[in-house]
């Protein structure tokens, strides 16, 4: 296993978050669409009130205008709607935006919302008019889900819409995976997929990360704690007629596998898992890690140690059309404030690539981001600190 610094790259903060109306504390990645434009969530700022001292949050757009970027807040949130939106937005099947907020909605408190936004079907008298936006389910607790993560949504075939909230379900506060279908009235449905904690010493318990789906229709997921030695583990769901049932594809077992997979899987076309872990390794900043199927079970295969004393990644990898993977970590890098990292794949040996060392200051720092890549190889994401105003940034890095 191999360390390389970054050759020719180039480092751009493209917005810098002022805690007022564009928000503050962007702890999500970033999302593109076709034209290139940037949306993504923060945290905090926005509207303060209704129990949001810091701010509820917002949801942001970001277009090129040309060697500038000009952000517009497409949405504050208010508390009753929602607030801490700490998972990326994504597209839905009908083009328009849908994400989570970790707290508030009907029920408040660390509850939780899923929402939809789109553009105000109102005449905008101004160069932008808010998106309109609704609350399609307000978490609960128990035995409903509460408190959605860092994962995306995730849509089927059929456009139902799947997510992870850590705490909630049937056993208290272990976590679920939901599933919401859209009535023909127009109004949602919740389905409790799955309830984490009935023996949190075999299964994991508290899903921070999204599900994603293999082409049988399958799920899987992580739990950042639980299994034997409580370190989390790799789950597969499958769905019969009895309803969806887990299977531990591993359980980490700390030390050199490392502990806590915050951060969600991906496939790659072979069909074997990629996902990270936060603590731990040999170099004690956590580790990304491989499982590859063979003859009905799944094989761990350790990548790469991370070193930094972590936090390590918090978030999935991304992987580009060569096999290469992306991530960022939140403590690591020559300034302890965060990195962005590349794993490229040669003569049977993983090689890791620093991309950038975030100092905390006007660069920003602790990532909690994933990588988003354009058709041009450009990396965009944020972190949640630093910044000209000390309040994060959207950043891009260009090869």
């Amino acid at each position: 296993m191999l360390a390389h610094s970054a050759g020719a790259q180039s480092f751009t903060v493209l917005h810098s978050f002022t805690n007022g109306g564009d928000g503050a504390t962007p702890v999500a990645g970033v999302t593109l669409d076709g034209s290139g434009n940037i949306y993504g969530t923060a945290s905090q700022g926005g509207f303060t009130g209704d129990g949001c001292t810091f701010g509820c949050g917002t949801v942001f757009r970001m277009k090129p205008s040309g060697s500038r970027w000009i952000l517009d807040v497409l949405y504050s949130f208010h508390g009753q709607d929602g607030w801490n939106p700490s998972a990326r937005v994504v597209f839905g099947p009908d083009g328009t935006l849908y994400g989570t907020t970790a707290y508030g909605g009907t029920y408040g408190g660390a509850n939780g919302t899923v929402f939809n936004l789109r553009p105000s079907p109102a005449v905008c008298k101004s160069a932008l008019c808010a998106w309109q936006e609704t609350v399609l389910w307000s978490f609960m607790g128990r035995p409903d889900g509460a408190t959605p993560g860092g994962g995306d949504l995730t849509f089927d075939a059929a456009g139902h819409l799947y997510g992870t909230t850590i705490s909630g379900g049937l056993y208290g506060y272990d976590g679920t995976v939901f599933e919401l279908a859209h009535l023909p009235v127009g109004d949602w449905s919740e389905n409790i997929d799955y309830s984490f904690g009935e023996d949190i010493q075999v299964g994991g318990y508290g899903p921070y990360a999204s599900v994603i789906f293999d082409q049988a229709g399958n799920m899987y997921t992580t739990t950042f704690s639980g299994g034997p030695d409580d370190c989390g583990t790799v789950d597969e769901l499958v769905n019969s007629a009895s309803g969806w049932t887990e299977t531990v594809l591993h359980a980490l077992q700390c030390g050199s596998e490392g502990e806590w997979p915050y951060g969600g899987l991906i496939f790659d076309q072979a069909g074997n898992l990629y996902g990270t872990t936060a603590y731990e390794g040999s170099g004690n900043g956590g580790t990304v890690f491989e499982l590859t199927p063979s003859i009905g079970n799944w094989i761990f295969n350790l990548l790469y140690s991370l070193s930094g004393g972590g936090p390590g990644p918090l978030t999935s990898l991304t992987m580009d059309g060569q096999g290469n993977l992306y991530g960022t970590t939140k403590g690591a890098g020559v300034y302890e404030a965060g990195n962005v990292f590349k794993l490229t794949f040669s003569n049977g040996d993983w090689t890791y690539t620093d991309l950038h060392d975030f100092t905390g200051g006007a660069d920003g720092g602790v990532p909690f981001s994933q990588v988003t890549l354009d058709s041009r190889g450009n990396l965009y994401g944020t972190a949640s600190q630093g910044g000209a105003n000390t309040y994060g940034v959207v950043w891009e890095i260009t090869p």
